[in-house]
């Protein structure tokens, strides 16, 4: 079994940075591919960034990419997610993910992932 618990979500003003870690129990967090989604209100769940078990390759939604950073703290068994020109859009929950079978076919894709924490709120004022 494994469990994720995020933090460091918060109220930014927009251009601000944050930025969330996600704590991994388990002892084979470091074959498991991460994954962070978002979820605003009336919305759907939606990827924003995902890192192979290796931490080699990382992926990440058009909507984010050269704003976020996604990676790992092996030692720590840790996945951050760093955001930084943060905008009113990005409001949301975030939820960090963990597919347990190490994939990256369809990173992007909510039903990969088989472990989900319980979600941070990320609030970002114009």
């Amino acid at each position: 079994q494994v469990q994720l618990v995020e933090s460091g979500g918060g109220l930014v003003r927009a251009g601000g940075s944050l930025r969330l870690s996600c704590a991994a129990s388990g002892r084979t967090f470091s074959r498991y591919t991460m994954g962070w989604f978002r979820q605003a209100p009336g919305k759907e769940r939606e990827f924003v960034a995902a890192i192979s078990w290796s931490g080699s390759s990382s992926y990440y939604a058009d909507s984010v990419k050269g704003r976020f950073t996604i990676f790992r703290d092996y030692a720590k068994n840790t996945v951050n997610l760093q955001m930084n020109a943060l905008k009113p859009e990005d409001t949301a929950v975030y939820y960090c993910a963990a597919d347990s079978q190490g994939t990256v076919v369809a990173v992007t894709n909510t039903l990969l992932y088989d472990y989900w924490g319980q979600g941070t709120q990320v609030t970002v004022s114009s």
